[in-house]
Order: structure tokens, then C-alpha cells, then sequence
């Protein structure tokens, strides 16, 4: 959701699965290793996430280079420091055992708890959705980032604060990245460097087919949601009725060049029709 959101304020960030492993290999390290009470080593993770967010918003904002260039810069630095220094902590790249950590009952009611049907993840993401709608139609920082995103020159001289909407949305997406690591932690009692390996590029596919313009300006947190929804049904649909998972990478590939096409020639046409 949270990437979606930049997207729609015109900028990327390709280092949101480096956060994830990141966010899940520091709350493991920090508690089953240097024995860090559960909810100190959460803050200390989300505070490192919205570091890492400042950080790309800033140097994007800053030197005017392509976010997308900056945090695929970011991922690979990100990916090769948490499995550096891991390894030289531990002597390995996958922890476990964070059920042993006191509290963590607590922790896993919060963030791995099931109602009914419904598990802890799809309640946060509902949660995250209906935050990210009130944001987008109902708060002037809403108006701020469809105006940052679509145009980013007049929105500065009309008084938006472009800047600082940019670098609040990266810091608001590294956190979101933050969360899913700490819930997957969580949940699965573990984590590995290559944790959120590639999710960069499926929340982009999302977001894409849920209508927002890969240029910025134009997009909806509930089209975001859809699209996130028609991608996880695709993904689970070939699995179910038995195709090659193989497959699933073209299916991804195909769904991403129709979505863009589409929203292009949606674009064209309301701009013509203006």
C-alpha cells in the first residue's frame, strides 16, 4: 500500500524487500542474540526503517536522481550489509527461535493472531488500506502528494511542500516494509537475509494494475488493493489448478504490459477529453 502511495506522488523505491529482511533479521538479532526486550527491539527496527527512508527520500530530493536509481542502489547495499554482518555475528544467514524470547506471546497476539478465517497480515494490510484512503481523499497531505506526483514544479510554486511530502513517503514505505518484516518474524518465529527478496517489484506490479500511473499523479489506494488482489489470485490460481509455477513469471510479466497499456491509453484519452 505504502508503495503504491509513492507511486502515486512519482517516485519509486526498489529497496523495500532489502527492508524487509532487514526489519526481520535485526528484531531476531537484537532479541535471540543481544537479549533486547521484544518491544524495545521493534522500535529499534521501525526507527532503523524510517532512517533508511529518510535517507532515499533525501538523497532523491536532493541531488534530482531518479529514486529509481537511488534505491535499487539502496537494495543492493541494504541485501549485502545484513548478510555481511550477520554472518560475522552469528556464522549464519537464517535465525530462528524468537519464540523463546520473553514477551513473545504477547507480540504474536498483536501481530500473528487469526480471526476466524482471517489472518493477523490481511488485517493489517485492511487496516493500512483504509488509512492510506482517508490520507488520499480526505487530508490536504493527500491532495499534496496527487499534486507532487502529477505535477511537481507547479505544485512547489502553488505552495506544496513537494519535498517533504517526497521524503515522508519514502520514510511511510520503509516503514510499511518494516511491518511486514516484524510480522513474517513474528509469525514464522525467524527470518533470513533473503526475506522479501523480490517483493519490490511485485508491490510496483500492484500498484500498476490497480491503475496508478508508473508517471506519477494518478492513483487510488482501493485500486491499489484490487490490483494487490487480482495479483495474489493469479498467483495462487495457477497453483491451484495445477499449471507450472514456472508459468507464474510470465503471467506477472504479461499482467504488468497490458496494465501499463491500458493506463496509458486511459490517460491519452481523459487528456484529450480535457
Amino acid at each position: 500500500m505504502a508503495v503504491g502511495l509513492l507511486m502515486i506522488g512519482g517516485e519509486f523505491d526498489l529497496s523495500v524487500g532489502s527492508v524487509i529482511g532487514v526489519s526481520g533479521l535485526g528484531l531476531l538479532l537484537l532479541t535471540t542474540e543481544a537479549g533486547w526486550p521484544m518491544g524495545a527491539a521493534i522500535a529499534a527496527v521501525l526507527l532503523l526503517a524510517a532512517a533508511i527512508g529518510a535517507a532515499n527520500g533525501l538523497l532523491v530530493v536532493r541531488t534530482g536522481v531518479p529514486s529509481f536509481l537511488v534505491t535499487l542502489g539502496s537494495l543492493f547495499v541494504l541485501r549485502g550489509l545484513t548478510i555481511a554482518l550477520v554472518r560475522r555475528s552469528t556464522g549464519r544467514t537464517q535465525l530462528g527461535g524468537l519464540d523463546d524470547v520473553s514477551g513473545y506471546a504477547f507480540w504474536r497476539a498483536l501481530f500473528a493472531f487469526e480471526l476466524g478465517p482471517f489472518h493477523a497480515m490481511a488485517l493489517w494490510w485492511l487496516v493500512l488500506l483504509l488509512l492510506a484512503w482517508w490520507v488520499l481523499r480526505r487530508t490536504r497531505t493527500g491532495n499534496w502528494i496527487l499534486a507532487a506526483g502529477g505535477a511537481a514544479e507547479a505544485a512547489r510554486n502553488s505552495g506544496v511542500p513537494v519535498r517533504r511530502v517526497k521524503v515522508g513517503l519514502f520514510v511511510a514505505t520503509a516503514l510499511g516494509a518494516a511491518l511486514v518484516g516484524i510480522i513474517q518474524a513474528v509469525r514464522y518465529t525467524g527470518a533470513d537475509a533473503l526475506r522479501g527478496e523480490g517483493q519490490e517489484f511485485r508491490a510496483i506490479v500492484a500498484a500498476v494494475i490497480g491503475g496508478t500511473l508508473l508517471t506519477g499523479g494518478y492513483g487510488s489506494a482501493l485500486g491499489v488493493a484490487i490490483g494487490a488482489l487480482i495479483f495474489g489470485m493469479v498467483q495462487q490460481g495457477i497453483v491451484i489448478t495445477g499449471v507450472d509455477a514456472d508459468w507464474f513469471q510470465v503471467f506477472l510479466g504479461a499482467m504488468l504490459i497490458a496494465a501499463v497499456l491500458v493506463n496509458d491509453a486511459m490517460r491519452r484519452r481523459a487528456l484529450a477529453a480535457s
